[in-house]
């Protein structure tokens, strides 16, 4: 049974993500730590934390698997420069505190088309991020990239949420694969799954692959 560390649980995918770990029949314990507290559950340690005072020295950065849904919108941001130290710096600053604790295994949901050579300042930070996530040498780095995404409860717009319920529900048929929006549920298991299969080096799993 494992322990499995969500970061960025009360987003759209990080919702998905705590309901499906926590009825995983290989996951006996979730540590989610989260600005707000989450509804209590049994199998769930919920740390209230600070992103930009992250408790260092925190037992629970120990796990077997840490799996990250962290990310915003430069509308909740109001500036790249917000949007770059949510879903650059607070990433980054997560994932190496797991790594310090000795957790091997990183997953994150990135985004289609990240690319640090990007002239697109959004594809460009996700495509910094998993660089940056790559060299902090986890035996097993999983990255999911998206497309449009269908679904959670949240007003705002991530990875164009709303374009891609259009496009989703009305063209789909027309789009190529890759594009074409994909359900939080199914980003969220497809992360969830490889992470625990603890892939050895790294994964990256595009939206065209995410099953139905």
């Amino acid at each position: 049974m494992k322990t499995v560390i969500i970061l960025g649980a009360t987003g759209q995918v990080g919702q998905a993500l705590l309901q499906l770990a926590l009825q995983h029949p290989e996951i006996s314990h979730v540590v989610a730590p989260t600005r707000r507290p989450l509804p209590p559950h049994a199998n769930l340690d919920n740390p209230l934390i600070d992103y930009d005072a992250l408790p260092e020295t925190a037992i629970w950065w120990k796990a077997d698997l840490a799996l990250c849904a962290l990310g915003t919108t430069l509308r909740q941001a109001k500036s790249r420069a917000g949007f770059y130290r949510v879903d650059h710096d607070y990433v980054l600053a997560a994932a190496k505190l797991t790594k310090g604790a000795g957790t091997p295994a990183f997953g994150l949901v990135s985004s289609l088309g990240a690319d640090a050579s990007s002239r697109l300042f959004y594809l460009r930070t996700k495509g910094e991020t998993e660089q940056a996530l790559s060299t902090l040498g986890f035996a097993s780095l999983v990255l999911v990239r998206p497309s449009l995404l269908i679904g959670g409860s949240r007003s705002s717009a991530r990875h164009l949420e709303a374009f891609g319920l259009f496009l989703g529900k009305h063209l789909a048929s027309l789009l190529p694969r890759h594009y074409r929006a994909v359900t939080t549920t199914q980003v969220a298991r497809a992360l969830l799954e490889a992470g625990l299969g603890a892939p050895v080096g790294l994964q990256v799993i595009e939206s065209e692959q995410l099953p139905g």
